[in-house]
């Protein structure tokens, strides 16, 4: 199961860090409003789990479910991802 989450405020944004140029498309991004719990919970049913912004980083570090040390910073804004194999 694949889980894409950002925080709302960042969603159409686009993100710029030298050569990277990440878009937070709405297609990708946009779906159900959840709490950061509710999302870490579908994250720990999750396969691949891709995740963009303060809020939704921070809980899966908080949860265990990402190590500070891999989280990639975009124009100041936290990216993360999961891969469970």
């Amino acid at each position: 199961m694949l889980l894409a989450a950002c925080d709302a405020e960042l969603i159409g944004k686009t993100l710029r860090e030298g050569k990277i140029v990440f878009h937070i498309n709405e297609k990708f991004y946009k779906g159900v409003k959840v709490t950061v719990e509710e999302a870490v919970a579908l994250m720990k049913q999750s396969t691949i789990v891709n995740l963009v912004g303060k809020k939704i980083v921070k809980g899966a570090i908080e949860a265990g479910l990402v190590h500070p040390e891999a989280v990639l910073l975009i124009q100041g804004i936290p990216h993360a991802q999961i891969v469970k194999i």
